[in-house]
């Protein structure tokens, strides 16, 4: 797959198959997250696989937090949770934080590259003291997404998008 034609079709999957995501492939996945730009080459990022214990524990987390949310979490056979070493002065957190977002999509365009779907979403609870320790997240560290993978059950329609015009603005 070409990397523009990647970018373009990418979409956000909320309905996948059963097949959880072999091991191999997503270490291939965050290999290619070692490749974003980062600062002094700090590798800020950080993924955690979660296996059925963890989900079951978050399921309780989001439902004491938001009622009815805790389901969302079955929508697909593998989560990823993406985070951040957030330790340093603010420059170096917002630099980190930043690389860390460049490296979760870099492991969404490579699942898609791969015939894979994905879907990121940023959950509050994650944070919530009760998410953290459920993650087993360090002190500075700071949850960044919830990646869901998995194989499509659907194809996805392409959503307008804006144009280039409307984001982009040329200085003298």
């Amino acid at each position: 797959m070409e990397l523009e034609d990647a970018i373009r079709t990418r979409r956000t999957h909320k309905a996948f198959g059963l097949e959880p995501i072999k091991p191999e492939l997503l270490a291939r996945l965050f290999e290619l997250a070692r490749w974003a730009p980062n600062h002094h080459l700090t590798n800020p990022w950080r993924f955690r696989v979660l296996g059925p214990g963890t989900v079951a524990r978050l399921k309780q987390i989001a439902e004491a937090s938001k009622p009815g949310s805790g389901g969302k979490l079955d929508r697909a056979p593998t989560l990823v949770v993406a985070s951040v070493d957030g330790r340093g002065d603010a420059a170096e957190q917002q630099e980190d934080l930043l690389a860390g977002a460049v490296a979760a999509y870099l492991v969404l365009l490579g699942a898609h590259g791969a015939g894979l779907a994905g879907y990121w979403r940023t959950v509050p609870f994650l944070d919530s003291p009760a998410g953290r320790e459920a993650l087993e997240l360090d002190p500075g560290e700071l949850p960044i997404g919830l990646l869901h993978l998995g194989y499509p059950r659907q194809a996805q329609r392409v959503p307008e998008r804006a144009p280039v015009s409307s984001f982009v603005r040329y200085l003298p």
